[in-house]
């Protein structure tokens, strides 16, 4: 059974404007008004979550090309078949747009027979070749099929056209990522126009999905969480858990399977420590312990289920693939347009590698994963599928339910490795809903349309603006170093969460922060932080990796800090409050300390407020034991840490007109002493060695 604890959980609740769902007069809601208002550039990047119209928006920028701006032809390109449904026929004309979305049977290539597969496809590739060659205006395919096909056309046969990419974390700048070298040979020919759409840029892994020289002719569109959920006209509420269960995962799934709630339902991998090794049987089990099941449809595969009440309710099953045709046929059911607005049409998913990014399922209220997924990425891809907006649907949530380590496993430190990466993927969440941050430096002044609170701005104060409109914070803090090049700037205004993303995944830091007693937070937030940077960004000068890490830090534990001042996951409860109480605990944070300043910020362990709710939620002993394993680590300073502990002892010395004291109580200069004298030895080491 579950223990029914959750560990570091997000609870957001919107302000139900309605502004995210109202269309303009062209029948564009605000994400793509947005969009379209950067119609004309070139390279364009969309970043903006599931659910919020990136495919529509793509449709008005695709038509204004072709009609307006001479391009030949516009090809989308998806991941998987199943998301090529999103750019089918839109009569946008009918909403007050000047043309209409149409896309030809023979040109949706996502709907020609066959699997989803890496081979090449020869019939798809000549489809794409006869597509250039012809006076036709659209076509869908999946990014396999292009690859192949730029292979065997090469990237000048695309010239004049535009190629629009779904999905755009599939994209990655590594030598082996085809789709991502194509994309740059595109990028040097410079004769194609690009969009690029994408709810998470970022990837599971530390490869950057483009490079620094390509990203930087993109035009980013960036769309918030907190903007479209803020602007939703029905849902409430988002609440982001994670539970431990004990023993089989068949057997707790009865503590958090509503059946009352719209559910997808993700099982785990087969070659996972959670899965039984029967996927079969495991979905099986699911229906058993729903009800009885009383057959499937003939029309559409659902099977129907007799509810203990009298109730029957409708499951696709999309993980038996043992009958392609039985599976298709559940598949074609539930991308039946007649029904996509019909709420009774099916009521639980059961899936495993389906129905995540791009399926689209507007009364999907929560989202249940067993075990934890591959990457960060997907679990954002996963819990879109609920946060669409939908009449009658107040709260969508999203449930992981993960294996308690073992406290008798001798391994219990690598058993635990799971909840960190749900730590690790609740820390990113709460970023990603959080407002965005404005950082200057002390006494910069007031930035027009921010709300600085009842008595305003005020000079030589700690001074926080807000608004509310964009969902947007302005700090200032004293001793921050400003972006001096214009991408060190496009990194602080666009890609904090990207960097974020990469420190939180971070083994090493996750595991100190959150289990070794003793780690000064500035081994963190300084040595850790700074090192992701510079290895994300070594292009930049010195003076602006400082400045990239000093904007990430402080984004990642003012949201922090406010949220354990606003009670979010440290109340006496033990119940997390609601994000929207983030507003309130960021101005008392900062009213709270005579003078906001980055050594404070930097002295602020990221992962404290995260333990304080493991510490209640997780089994005693077990923390114990992982607590005493990763302290009794002795981590030794390398020769790239003692290079930076040097240099910031030098800025130490600079400000302070002494160098650090080995001896001092303070432990962050006793750190710094300890990499000054780790360094000289190295140098010494160095000239012995010749």
């Amino acid at each position: 059974m579950t223990t029914a604890k959750p560990i570091p959980a997000v609870s957001f609740q919107t302000a139900r404007t309605g502004i995210s769902a109202k269309p303009n007069a062209m029948g564009m809601r605000e994400m793509q008004e947005r969009a379209y208002n950067k119609r004309g550039e070139q390279y364009l990047l969309i970043k903006s979550p599931p659910a919020s119209g990136k495919s529509r928006a793509l449709m008005f920028i695709a038509l204004d090309k072709l009609h307006n701006q001479g391009l030949k032809q516009a090809i989308i390109v998806v991941p998987e078949k199943s998301i090529g449904g999103s750019f089918s026929d839109e009569p946008l004309s009918k909403f007050g747009f000047w043309a209409d979305w149409t896309v030809k049977p023979q040109w949706n290539l996502c709907n020609a027979p066959g699997p989803d597969e890496e081979r090449v496809d020869p019939s798809k590739v000549r489809a794409v070749g006869q597509f250039l060659a012809s006076d036709d205006r659209v076509l869908v395919c999946t990014h396999a099929t292009f690859r192949f096909a730029v292979e065997q056309l090469g990237v000048e046969a695309f010239d004049d056209r535009l190629i629009a990419v779904d999905e755009f974390h599939h994209v990655s700048a590594s030598a082996d990522n085809r789709l991502g070298s194509q994309l740059a040979d595109f990028i040097r020919r410079d004769k194609a126009h690009i969009v690029a759409m994408t709810g998470s840029y970022f990837r599971g892994d530390a490869v950057p999905v483009l490079m620094p020289e390509d990203e930087a002719r993109f035009e980013p569109v960036t769309y918030t969480y907190y903007e479209q959920l803020n602007g939703y006209e029905h849902l409430k509420a988002l609440n982001i858990g994670y539970f431990f269960y004990s023993n089989r995962y068949l057997s707790a799934i009865e503590a958090v399977l509503d059946p009352a709630k719209k559910t997808i339902v993700h099982i785990p991998s087969v070659n996972s420590r959670e899965s039984t090794k029967d996927k079969i049987k495991e979905v099986e089990e699911i229906m058993e312990y729903l009800g009885e099941w009383q057959g499937a449809d003939p029309q559409t595969g659902f099977h129907h289920v007799k509810l203990p009440d009298g109730r029957v309710i409708k499951i696709a099953d999309l993980v038996d693939d043992s009958d392609p045709a039985k599976r298709a046929k559940v598949l074609a059911a539930l991308k039946d347009p007649a029904h996509r607005n019909n709420r009774d049409h099916v009521d639980i998913i059961i899936a495993l590698g389906m129905a995540k990014e791009g399926f689209d399922w507007i009364w999907c209220e929560h989202a249940l994963t067993v075990g934890y997924r591959s990457s960060l990425t997907e679990i954002i891809q996963i819990i879109g599928r609920a946060t669409r907006d939908a009449p009658g649907k107040e709260t969508a949530t999203f449930t992981n339910l993960i294996a308690e380590p073992d406290a008798s496993e001798a391994a219990v430190v690598g058993a635990i490795n799971d909840t960190l990466k749900a730590i690790a993927a609740s820390l990113l969440m709460e970023q990603v809903l959080a407002p965005r941050f404005t950082f200057t430096p002390k006494d910069r002044g007031p930035i027009d349309d921010f709300d600085y609170g009842p008595g305003g701005y005020q000079e030589g104060q700690t001074n926080v603006g807000f608004n509310e409109d964009r969902g947007q914070f302005h700090f200032e803090i004293n001793g921050l170093v400003e972006p001096k090049s214009e991408e060190a700037v496009r990194i602080c205004q666009e890609d904090l969460n990207e960097v974020i993303t990469q420190f939180v995944q971070d083994k090493t830091a996750l595991e100190r922060g959150m289990f070794d007693e003793e780690v000064v937070p500035e081994e963190l937030t300084q040595l850790r932080m700074g090192a992701i940077v510079r290895d994300r960004y070594p292009e930049l000068s010195a003076e602006d990796q400082e400045a990239v890490r000093q904007h990430a830090i402080a984004a990642l534990n003012l949201t922090q800090r406010a949220k354990k001042l606003a009670g979010g996951g440290d109340a006496e409860d033990g119940e997390p409050k609601l994000n929207t109480a983030l507003i309130d605990g960021v101005r008392k944070f900062a009213m709270d300390v005579r003078d906001l300043d980055i050594d404070l910020i930097d002295s602020i362990n990221p992962f404290e407020a995260a333990y304080s709710v493991l510490a209640r939620s997780m089994d005693a002993n077990i923390l114990k034991q992982v607590q005493a394993v990763i302290s009794a680590r002795k981590v030794k300073i390398s020769p790239e840490e003692a290079r930076d502990l040097a240099e910031r002892a030098l800025r130490f010395k600079k400000e302070r007109g002494r160098l650090p004291d080995i001896n001092a109580q303070d432990a962050w200069e006793k750190r710094l002493a300890e990499g000054v004298a780790a360094f000289a030895r190295y140098r010494a080491e160095a000239a012995a060695n010749g």
